[in-house]
Formats: structure tokens, C-alpha cells, sequence
């Protein structure tokens, strides 16, 4: 993949331009700048200031900054314009691949809300049946490996469906219209299908694979300011801690920073897992089988090591 290809999986340079500014030298942080999209803990520390009033004391303003998904975040983290973010497994490995300055910061275990949907009147009844079939996802996102490994578990190849590659504000109306035939998709999108939508859950990413989320870094922001991004870690975790134990007021805070409704929010809520840790050992080995599958089926351009990426704290 060229770095012409791996900006098509964003909105493209001139939206990422938009906001950027250059990124942070040695010396004082004025501003970090946060990317996030509708779902998990950093939405819930938005809505509680949780990172503003940490930073207070050193006089550090935090700005936040909106995506659809994954892989414009890791573009625009690439360029410089956001310096921490949240994204699913998959955005990291074509950024890596297409050398973007990135880090794995922590890292998240998914349990649940990912999975493909089909219309709830549609003869799909076996991941088999796919076959032949329109399937509408996010290019780059953790969707995409959702169904590049459902397709193997029911001895499919990625030739044997047609992608269609949508972002979810594109996709959902798709899928509602019958434009595709099913939809690979996460939280909150994946309850709107199911509720509002017309979907029924063909398979449930659980029951494919182990699949992670991210917290990524800009590597230069990372490599200056360890000790701001440590604490920015340690912010996130505590979020995570308190999110586990308050489910109802993590509904009640993700529709209110997101506008979806809460009826929606409450069910991305009470099945998703909120803990956020280090990149252990064993979340390396998932994330690297993902970059390995990625490369054999020629979505990546190079073999990458995720080892080679995942920051550690040097003060620690």
C-alpha cells in the first residue's frame, strides 16, 4: 500500500489539514488534543472533564476532536493534529504498515458490541451464506477484520463476498434500504441497527475471535512528553475503573456528548467492558495475528511487528 492508498482509509488530507497544527517540540504543553468517536471511555471523560480538570493545575487546555471512525483519526494522528485517541484494531495496522508516526499507548479487550447484522427478513441465517453477498464496512476498521475472520471461520475467502466500503453514517442508511446485505459494525451503530434499523445479529465478533481496542499516541508526542502521556494513561484507566461500576450514568453520558439516543447508549453500555490496561503479551499476539492476516490477504502492503510500536514508559 502507498501512502496515497492509506490516505483514501481517511477523509483525506485536506479535512485532516483542517485542524492541524504542528506537532509538540521538547518543552511546555499548551494543549493536548484528543481524538475520539461515539462510543467507550473517552467519551464518558469528556463528559465528565475528567482530563480538563487533571491538567488544571499545569495550566494544559484539552481539545477534542470528533470521528467517525478509526482510520481518519490515525491520519490525522499521523500529520500531527490529534496526539491521543481511541480506535479498534484494525485502524493501527494499516497506519503502521503505511509508516504513520503512531504508538500504541494501552490497550482494551472487546467482550462484546461488534458483530455483523443482517435484516431481520433475510434468508442469512449461516456466516456460509454470505457468499456471493454485499457486505457494508468501514475500510481499515475493526470491522474489517470482524469480517475478514468470519468469512474464515466459515471457509470463505475475502473473494468470495463484495466489500462495500462505507463509514457508518453512510452505512447504516444502506443497510436500512437493502443496499447492502449485511453490515459489519460496533457500538453504538451496532444497537441502532438492531433497534432502528430493521437488524437481526447474524454473529457476534465474540464468537469469532479475541478482538482489542486502542488507545494510540502520536510517537513524537509520545517520545517528548512521556510524562504527560502516562498521566493522560492513568486519567483514561481511572475513567475505565469508574465506568465498570456506573453503567447507567455511562448511558446517560455517551448520549449526551453524542446526541444518540439514550435507549441506544444503555445497551452499548450494559454489554460493553470498559477496562483499559497495558498492551500485555497476549494482547500483542492478537494484534499481530490481525497484521499477519491483513498482509497474507494483501490488504497491507509489508509484514509489520506490533511489538515495534507499543510505547513504554521509560519513568516506569
Amino acid at each position: 500500500m502507498q501512502r496515497r492508498d492509506f490516505l483514501k482509509l481517511s477523509v483525506g488530507t485536506a479535512v485532516a489539514a483542517a485542524f492541524a497544527s504542528p506537532v509538540i517540540a521538547q518543552g511546555a504543553v499548551k494543549e493536548i488534543r484528543i481524538g475520539y468517536q461515539k462510543n467507550g471511555v473517552l467519551v464518558i471523560a469528556r463528559q465528565q472533564a475528567a482530563l480538563e480538570k487533571h491538567f488544571v493545575p499545569s495550566g494544559i487546555e484539552v481539545k477534542w476532536i470528533e470521528f467517525s471512525s478509526g482510520p481518519p483519526m490515525m491520519e490525522a494522528m499521523n500529520v500531527g493534529s490529534v496526539d491521543y485517541g481511541a480506535v479498534g484494531d484494525s485502524p493501527p495496522v494499516f497506519a503502521q504498515a503505511a509508516g504513520a508516526a503512531i504508538v500504541y499507548a494501552a490497550g482494551q479487550p472487546i467482550t462484546n458490541g461488534q458483530g455483523i447484522l443482517v435484516p431481520k427478513d433475510s434468508p442469512i441465517r449461516a456466516i456460509a451464506e454470505l457468499k456471493g453477498k454485499r457486505i457494508g464496512f468501514t475500510k481499515g476498521s475493526s470491522a474489517h477484520n470482524i469480517v475478514v475472520q468470519t468469512l474464515e471461520k466459515a471457509g470463505l475467502t475475502y473473494a468470495d463476498i463484495t466489500p462495500v466500503y462505507l463509514a457508518p453514517p453512510d452505512a447504516g442508511p444502506a443497510f436500512a434500504n437493502g443496499s447492502i446485505e449485511a453490515w459489519a459494525i460496533w457500538d453504538p451503530y451496532f444497537a441502532i441497527g438492531e433497534t432502528r434499523q430493521n437488524g437481526r445479529i447474524l454473529i457476534n465478533a465474540r464468537e469469532v475471535t479475541k478482538t482489542n481496542s486502542f488507545y494510540i499516541a502520536n510517537r513524537d508526542f509520545a517520545k517528548n512528553h512521556g510524562a504527560i502521556l502516562q498521566q493522560i494513561v492513568d486519567v483514561t484507566t481511572a475513567t475505565a475503573r469508574w465506568a465498570e461500576q456506573h453503567r447507567d450514568e455511562v448511558a446517560k453520558s455517551l448520549a449526551a456528548v453524542t446526541g444518540i439516543p439514550l435507549e441506544i447508549q444503555t445497551i452499548a453500555a450494559n454489554r460493553s467492558s470498559f477496562v483499559v490496561g497495558p498492551v500485555t503479551d497476549d494482547i500483542v499476539t492478537t494484534q499481530q495475528g490481525v497484521a499477519d492476516r491483513f498482509y497474507k490477504l494483501g490488504l497491507i502492503p509489508r509484514p509489520i511487528a506490533i511489538r515495534d510500536i507499543v510505547w513504554r514508559n521509560p519513568a516506569a
